[in-house]
This record gives C-alpha cells, sequence and structure tokens, in this order.
C-alpha cells in the first residue's frame, strides 16, 4: 500500500519510517531539480553556441570560480547527506529502555518468532501498538535478510552471530515481512506478516496462542499451521514434486528409508520428523535439510488430522 504521505513509499507504520521517507525525498527532489538545471543548461549551451557559417571555434580558457564550485558543491553535499543519515540511522539503530524483546530465527524458509514468555510462533508475529519493540536475529542456516518495508528496516541475520533493529509500531493493521537476501529454492515464500493490535488483544493473543481457534476443526487448523509454518515451501499436497515428500496420500503408507529401512507413517514418525527432522530421511531426500520445528502437541496433532485428509 502506498503512503498517503508521498506518492513512492509504502504506508509509514512505525515512528523512524518518518524520518527515513523525509531523507529519501530530499534526495529524490533534489535529483529532480538539479537534472532539470543541468538538461536546461545543456540546451541552453546547444541552442546558444551551435556551429555557424563564418564562426571559428575558439578553445575554452581557464574559469578558477567554476572548477571550485563544482568541486567543494558536490563535496559538502555530500557531508551533509551522510550527516542526516547517519543522524537518522543512529536515532533508529538504539532501542529504547523499555522495549519488548523479539527472538527471529532465519531459516530455510521460514521465520521463527518467540515472545519474552518463550510462546514461538512461525511467519506471524503480534506485537502491541505503541510499545518498543527490539527484534534480536539470528539464522540456522544461511544468510538471511529481514525486511519490514512498513518500517523502513531491512537487516540481515547471520549464522554464528546477532544482529538487531528496533521501531515502535503506530498503527493498527498488518506489516508484511519479506527476506530480502536470496536463500534458497523456495527463498520468495519465506513470508511473515507482523500484526499488530492493542495492548489487551495483544495480552488475549499470549493467553491463547498454542490453543486451537474456537470453532474450527483440527483439519481446519491444521491446513491453517500447514501454511503458517512454511510446511508449504517443501511438502506439497497435490503429489508434485517439492524438496520434502509429498503429504498427498502420505499417511499410513509405508516410507523407504535413506538407510534402508522403512517406517509406517503414523503419529509418532510424524511427529518425531517434526522436532527431529534428521532422524528419519526418506530415501530420496537427502538433500533437503528440514530444520526442528517447536511446536506443542495440539499444534502437531491438528496437523496430522489435517494430513489424514490428504488421500
Amino acid at each position: 500500500m502506498v503512503s498517503p504521505d508521498n506518492f513512492q513509499l509504502p504506508e509509514q507504520l512505525s515512528t523512524g519510517a518518518a524520518e527515513v521517507d523525509d531523507l529519501y525525498m530530499f534526495v529524490y527532489w533534489f535529483s529532480v531539480i538539479f537534472t532539470a538545471v543541468i538538461v536546461a543548461v545543456m540546451l541552453y549551451c546547444i541552442v546558444k553556441f551551435r556551429r555557424r557559417p563564418g564562426v571559428k571555434a575558439e578553445p575554452v580558457g581557464h574559469n578558477l570560480v567554476l572548477e571550485l564550485v563544482w568541486t567543494f558543491g558536490p563535496v559538502i553535499f555530500i557531508a551533509i547527506l551522510f550527516h542526516l543519515g547517519f543522524k537518522v540511522y543512529v536515532h533508529n539503530a538504539v532501542a529504547a529502555e523499555n522495549a519488548m524483546e523479539i527472538r527471529v530465527r532465519g531459516r530455510q524458509w521460514l521465520w521463527e518468532f518467540e515472545y519474552p514468555n518463550g510462546t514461538r510462533e512461525n511467519n506471524e508475529l503480534t506485537i502491541p501498538l505503541n510499545q518498543p519493540v527490539k527484534f534480536i536475529l539470528s539464522s540456522d542456516d544461511v544468510i538471511h535478510s529481514f525486511y519490514v518495508p512498513g518500517a523502513r528496516w531491512k537487516r540481515d541475520a547471520v549464522p554464528g552471530m546477532y544482529t538487531n533493529i528496533s521501531f515502535t509500531p503506530t498503527k493498527l493493521g498488518n506489516m508484511q515481512v519479506f527476506c530480502a537476501e536470496y536463500c534458497g529454492t523456495s527463498h520468495s515464500g519465506m513470508l511473515a506478516m507482523i500484526h499488530v493490535v492493542t495492548p489487551e488483544d495483544f495480552q488475549k493473543h499470549l493467553d491463547s496462542a498454542d490453543k486451537a481457534p474456537e470453532g474450527k476443526k483440527p483439519e481446519e487448523w491444521g491446513a491453517e499451521l500447514y501454511k503458517k509454518n512454511a510446511c508449504n515451501t517443501c511438502h506439497s499436497i497435490d503429489g508434485s514434486k517439492m524438496p520434502g515428500p509429498t503429504w498427498k496420500g502420505l499417511w499410513g503408507k509405508t516410507e523407504s528409508l535413506a538407510d534402508g529401512s522403512t517406517v509406517v507413517v503414523d503419529e509418532n514418525y510424524v511427529k518425531e520428523s517434526i522436532l527431529k527432522p534428521q532422524a528419519k530421511i526418506a530415501a530420496g531426500f537427502t538433500t533437503a535439510q528440514m530444520p526442528p520445528f517447536t511446536l506443542k502437541d495440539a499444534q502437531i496433532d491438528a496437523i496430522i488430522a489435517y494430513m489424514k485428509t490428504l488421500k
């Protein structure tokens, strides 16, 4: 959604977004005006000094003032631009003292969020309105990049180290999250959503985070979890080939494993494959590195219920 504050950038959804946009628009309009001036001077010179019969061209002489202007003018502009950019960066990079810390782990191909109370969610995060939030980023496999256009923030999630960003959401609604670093075949599907809600709704969400949505059957919740946890980036439900085995017709099947043994796809196998994916690897899928998931029993039961419907 384009911001009503300008015609080029997404809607401003955090406290720091306006500062970034102001700096961007300053550079943009300076470039537009400067380009227009240069083109105008060029056109003037083309007409003024065009070739005429009987007029002999002479070399342009030395102009000290002009050379000083085009040498030091850009230097001064770059210095001002650096000062403004660094000021905005520092202001947005330092988290407020009362910021709520959220752990963010990138892995092929999902974002895992962990709340201060230990509750974890994949690809969806709920935060309260006007609450400063500090996101502590890391990666379990390759380099990812946590990009929130509405907050004007992007920071790499690197294996073996921590990075962080922070912002304060200022509007109720959703903030889209992308991975801005190519990280494998399903990179484009590595999406997440940040839901900004009132403090009261945030507390309600934490209290019910691991429970089935009211009024939904287990298989319906399982279908939601299938997408929410990015299972669809590796496992098809229509029999098509993907990095992991298709779920269509998988339930109850005797599966051949990479070590030559076999296993029946039942509750125990599915649960073990979710919590310890490398324990029993299906034959023909040894190159796929599925990460372990931290789902509650109720969530695993819902996924199993959904899997049973895929015949």
